[in-house]
């Protein structure tokens, strides 16, 4: 194979490359909650599980646990007590 056959193979490789990487997706706004997302947040928090909460809302169970501490949300004495945490 000639030097010019593998840069064609080369350049067609990147090419493909570079198509499987375009995906569209909605961007989201790093670090910053919207009004339905912390109205969400303060109804679901005190009886629900943090993960299902951070699946539901697309975001990290760390950041759905900082932001409900920083809300002052806590979870209710028979949600911890049905999970065996009471």
């Amino acid at each position: 194979m000639s030097f010019s056959e593998r840069k064609y193979k080369m350049a067609k490789k990147r090419k493909v490359a570079k198509k499987k990487k375009v995906v569209k997706r909605k961007k989201a706004t790093k670090g910053l909650w919207t009004k339905a997302e912390v109205s969400l947040l303060r109804k679901l928090f005190p009886t629900n599980p943090t993960s299902k909460i951070a699946k539901q809302l697309r975001r990290k169970t760390d950041a759905v646990k900082k932001k409900a501490s920083r809300m002052g949300l806590r979870k209710t004495k028979r949600y911890l007590k049905s999970i065996g945490r009471a």
